[in-house]
């Protein structure tokens, strides 16, 4: 089933963002690379591709999981919540209607 996690950035955290995200897009790719990936990327701070030094408030990731306790655990463990870059994580089930 998919999942979607948003994770919210913690204010100022951009720099923290750039550190970690190497090893953040390193987990992507390895779910990219078995097939699970649907979608990811981050929510701009302001209303631009690129925000520059307003960074970001978020990201967004849906992914395939065996179940929500999987798509937590994933979660907890990504790097951009360990540096601090995400406050908060929250994991829920996602249905994907369109595109078809």
């Amino acid at each position: 089933m998919l999942y979607a996690i948003v994770g919210d950035d913690a204010p100022d955290s951009l720099e923290k963002r750039l550190a970690a995200r190497p090893a953040h897009l390193a987990r992507l790719d390895a779910l990219q690379q078995d097939g699970r990936l649907t979608l990811a990327g981050p929510f701009p701070a302001i209303d631009s591709p690129n925000p520059g030094p307003a960074g970001f408030s978020g990201s967004l990731i849906v992914a395939e999981f065996e179940s929500l306790e999987a798509a937590r655990t994933w979660a907890e463990a990504d790097p951009y919540l360990s540096a601090g870059v995400f406050k908060r994580v929250t994991v829920k089930p996602f249905k994907k209607v369109l595109p078809a």
